[in-house]
């Protein structure tokens, strides 16, 4: 496995977490789309190689060190700040269509821990999420 750029190393994780749950759904799809396309730290990134980045993430989940050789990998194309972001995608990703699910759930337990972000910027992170995420009564 070769090292991933930053900007596809973040592709890769969004695709995990949208796939945790076995149900790529559009609007986590969509959010993705979103997230590339208005994020700074993807700026410069070219949209058209989205879907090419994706299948590049699903070919390496399918080899034999899987998630946690796939985690390990995407580990070492982000600097520490960037593991934050990392994480705050994962989790706007996952709460993109409204629910979060106990597979994604998990994921995002074994991205924090493989990632090292600190407690206290994970309840930032996904009360922010949870904030953002919200439904009009």
């Amino acid at each position: 496995m070769s090292k991933p750029t930053p900007q596809e190393a973040l592709v890769y994780l969004m695709v995990i977490m949208s796939a945790a749950d076995r149900d790529m759904g559009d609007r986590e799809l969509a959010r993705i789309g979103a997230i590339i396309r208005t994020l700074p730290v993807f700026e410069g990134f070219p949209q058209a190689r989205t879907l090419e980045v994706a299948q590049q993430c699903q070919q390496l989940l399918q080899e034999e060190a899987g998630l946690g050789g796939l985690l390990a990998l995407i580990r070492s194309a982000l600097s520490d700040e960037l593991r934050e972001t990392a994480y705050a995608l994962a989790v706007e990703v996952a709460a993109a269509d409204m629910s979060v699910k106990e597979e994604e759930t998990r994921v995002l337990d074994i991205v924090r821990d493989q990632f090292a972000i600190d407690p206290l910027v994970v309840a930032a992170i996904e009360s922010s999420a949870a904030i953002r995420h919200r439904r009009a009564a």
